[in-house]
């Protein structure tokens, strides 16, 4: 991984819902002077007709860069439905790395025409609010990170909202969108493309150039949740990123060794005692920032079955590192989760 040096004298560079964010204050009625980067790689065009609609609206807000990787064929479909709305481009092939998504951000923000970009997977939907909320707070920080919600909530978006609640109660969720400062992203050569939790390493590569970051609890922004088959296939590889989180790592591989004990013990007081700690930890983050407008109130009763999963999980995942040399993804295998802010630092020294 490198990076090049920082310039001499170079500066660091959703959806309210009711919950206190910035109101869109004539958005609708004008664009913003902001990109917004989504890079995707798909092998069917299952939500072409949604994300189309989207799209169409969300470029007379901003300027719009489609990053695409998919296959000739499904890029040709792409250009045929987006032609006149957004910049459809192909990643650049100077470029090298095993996530392709970063690949994507890495071209997308390159060719934005604005200093504020927003970077969104493909299942991300902002409102008018939510952008010029971010808008507003990079004028003020390097990087903004929102917070997303799931709409519609089928089971598994349910489950997964168990992690996304705890997240915000013990700091901030990680969200499926970021946003940055293109005058920062390049000063600071990009992130590495050869990490599995890109947003992770996206964010420490921030802190370590010397930026500012905000993730206000109450920029909630919606996100699409996955088909059932897609999350089930992602519960070890998320584990995976906590390879890269040494403290939260060390939490869920102690999840199956304290319950084998309570159960051997039989003391099921600890269970009890554990799961309703979790549900109310869990709510603390749904009521933060005005989450509850956005997070049913049954969702944090899913917390203590995501940590189980996530005990499950963790040891897959360590497994899958100390076994295999790392987890698969996208036709090959990745090793590192994400650099330690420490070894970027040097990096970027």
């Amino acid at each position: 991984m490198s990076a090049p040096a920082r310039p001499a004298g170079a500066a660091p560079g959703g959806d309210g819902r009711g919950t206190g964010a910035p109101t869109a204050g004539g958005a609708a009625e004008r664009r913003l002077p902001m990109a917004y980067v989504l890079p995707l790689r798909w092998t069917d065009d299952a939500g072409l007709t949604e994300l189309t609609a989207y799209l169409r609206r969300l470029s007379a807000l901003v300027d719009v860069t489609v990053v695409d990787g998919s296959s000739p064929e499904v890029f040709a479909r792409h250009a045929e439905a987006w032609r006149g709305l957004v910049r459809h481009l192909r990643p650049d092939p100077a470029l090298r790395g095993v996530n392709g998504k970063v690949t994507g951000v890495l071209t997308g923000v390159g060719a934005a025409r604005h200093e504020h970009v927003v970077i969104a997977d493909d299942d991300v939907r902002y409102d008018d609010a939510g952008l010029l909320a971010v808008h507003r707070l990079l004028d003020r920080v390097d990087l903004v990170r929102p917070q997303n919600y799931f709409d519609p909530l089928p089971w598994h978006a349910w489950w997964d909202t168990g992690r996304t609640l705890l997240n915000r109660a013990l700091g901030a969720d990680y969200p499926g969108t970021l946003a940055v400062r293109r005058s920062t992203f390049l000063a600071m050569g990009g992130y590495d493309p050869d990490v599995l939790f890109e947003n992770l390493e996206l964010i420490r590569t921030v802190r370590a150039y010397g930026g500012t970051e905000a993730a206000p609890a109450w920029l909630h922004v919606r996100r699409l949740p996955p088909d059932t088959a897609h999350f089930l296939g992602q519960r070890v590889r998320q584990a995976y990123d906590d390879l890269a989180q040494p403290a939260r790592l060390v939490t869920s591989l102690a999840v199956l060794p304290a319950l084998a004990a309570a159960v051997a013990t039989r003391r099921p007081t600890l269970l009890l005692g554990a799961a309703v700690t979790t549900v109310a930890l869990a709510e603390a983050g749904r009521r933060r920032g005005g989450g509850a407008a956005v997070f049913p109130p049954a969702t944090a009763l899913a917390a203590p079955l995501w940590v189980l999963e996530r005990g499950v999980c963790g040891w897959l995942a360590v497994g899958r590192r100390l076994l295999l040399g790392g987890v698969r993804y996208a036709g090959g295998r990745v090793r590192r989760a994400a650099h330690f802010e420490r070894t970027l630092r040097r990096h970027l020294r």
